[in-house]
């Protein structure tokens, strides 16, 4: 090739070559874009909190250790029912029920420090709390549901449906000796009268209610029985239609074929009742416990989380009342806190 055409051809790759290397560079990625995907995930994450309940997951297959619960004989069956379910569940721990009265199961919790949570059908009082704080405790309640309590009868009983307040006051205080000193169109027979014990919350909110929280009236009653065994109530109950006796409504439900559960002021223990507030002796079911024991021992966090979750499908097969859903999501957020959540 002449010297000539050689040096244009090398030109002109020159200039292709010059032109690549001077041409406008691709615009590189990013480094710091708008963090979409954080910003969009984080309704996702409340919404499934929400369908939890605000709480945690439990898988109960993972957990062990023991649980020990001890108190109020109203609650034990629901604690009882829910325990089963944690069990059927899973969890291969071994939990102790003891029913021995809201008041004994305070002691055990605040005095003796023996129990991880304390069952209760009425709020703590002061002075248990105080005893609690001695031992450096500090009880957290949760409510887990509602009871009508039953006063009931025989369901051989063929004269009484109702009763009022002062009836109830003049029966077990041992004011009225028959039934005709009741009511004369009622039998002149002796009325045996069926207690819970002074141990019991039951009886300390039917004394609350009938006797102004004097005691003393219904303890003075002449011939009266008391136990902190409400199957012992029931069955001294069933053993003569002149009997009488009250307790949790899950008794009466247990054995709804052979008692008679009484209107009070007028008014059915039933759930339309409990639920607008009609019925005049429903009252909150509790379960007690600590940060210190939560956060000590997870398998008692995760079973009163898993109680407070389940409860509203066991409840009213165990013969209570669902507590209102804005009380639930209270004992729940109790929870959070206590775990620091």
């Amino acid at each position: 090739m002449k010297p000539f055409y050689l040096f244009i051809v090398l030109a002109a790759f020159l200039a292709i070559v010059v032109s690549g290397c001077t041409s406008e560079p691709t615009a590189a990625p990013q480094t710091n874009p708008e963090p979409i995907s954080t910003q969009a995930a984080q309704p996702v994450e409340t919404e499934v909190m929400i369908e939890e309940g605000g709480l945690p997951m439990v898988d109960p297959l993972t957990l062990t250790g023991d649980i020990i619960m001890a108190g109020s004989s109203t609650v034990f069956p629901l604690a009882e029912a829910m325990a089963e379910r944690f069990e059927n569940e899973g969890f291969a721990g071994k939990i102790t029920i003891d029913s021995i009265g809201s008041g004994a199961g305070f002691e055990r919790f605040c005095v003796a420090g023996e129990s991880d949570i304390s069952n209760a059908s009425r709020a703590i009082k002061d002075s248990e709390r105080e005893s609690c704080k001695s031992i450096s405790r500090d009880p957290i309640e949760f409510r887990v549901g509602t009871d009508a309590l039953a006063i009931v009868v025989s369901a051989e009983n063929d004269f009484v449906d109702k009763l009022t307040f002062e009836q109830l006051a003049q029966i077990f205080s041992g004011d009225a000796a028959t039934w005709a000193d009741v009511n004369p169109a009622w039998p002149a027979e002796p009325i045996q009268l069926f207690s819970p014990g002074s141990d019991s919350g039951t009886f300390d909110y039917f004394v609350e209610e009938i006797f102004d929280e004097d005691e003393t009236r219904i303890l003075n009653a002449p011939g009266i029985q008391l136990s902190e065994d409400d199957n012992v109530l029931v069955q001294g109950v069933l053993g003569s239609p002149f009997a009488i006796g009250y307790f949790g409504y899950a008794y009466y439900v247990e054995n709804a074929g052979a008692l008679k559960v009484l209107a009070i002021e007028s008014v059915e223990p039933n759930q339309e009742n409990v639920d607008n507030g009609t019925y005049p002796l429903a009252r909150p079911l509790f379960i007690y416990s600590d940060a210190a024991i939560m956060q000590g021992k997870p398998q008692v966090a995760s079973f009163i989380n898993f109680f407070l979750t389940n409860v509203g499908e066991e409840i009213s097969d165990v013969g209570y009342f669902p507590a209102p859903e804005a009380v639930i999501a209270d004992a729940k957020q109790a929870w959070l806190n206590a775990m620091g959540q």
